[in-house]
């Protein structure tokens, strides 16, 4: 068994500027992507809206929010409170029932289905089991010679 060295492992690195674009620019992606996804699971958790906007290296902008950046931004900038949230559940409530017998009435048709394939199935298996034993017990065995398909 040959012995391997142990990894260093995840390394506490020195909080500064990376003086490497390259190196800068990847830095950036991927704690960017890192930084939507903590938001997006804080707005989820806490039923909180969010909103975020982050400039690249490149200054190109970025932007993430919940439910969208833009509403957030016009009830930042006009300082509206945010829309009645009994109003917001019970219309999300009322969507959501509707989804739900949309389902259940889907679900119905296809159980129907089933059992019609499933009765289908035992008539077939019947009917054949039927003709095998109808066919099959009139024909003397001695009668019955090969016949070649092939011409």
């Amino acid at each position: 068994m040959v012995n391997k060295k142990p990894s260093m492992g995840r390394q506490k690195i020195k909080i500064e500027k990376i003086s490497k674009k390259s190196h800068l620019q990847v830095t950036f992606s991927k704690r960017r992507a890192g930084l939507f996804k903590k938001a997006s699971e804080l707005s989820t958790l806490c039923g909180v809206d969010i909103a975020m906007i982050v400039f690249s290296p490149a200054q190109k902008a970025f932007s993430f929010g919940h439910p969208n950046v833009d509403s957030i931004m016009d009830r930042f900038l006009t300082g509206n409170p945010p829309p009645s949230s009994s109003g917001m559940h019970q219309l999300i409530e009322t969507q959501r029932n509707a989804n739900v017998c949309e389902h259940n009435m889907q679900l119905t048709q296809i159980l129907n289905q089933l059992e019609a394939e499933k009765n289908m199935e035992k008539y077939l298996t019947k009917r054949g089991k039927a003709l095998e034993a109808n066919v099959f017990g009139k024909l003397p065995l001695k009668n019955l010679s090969c016949m070649n398909l092939n011409n």
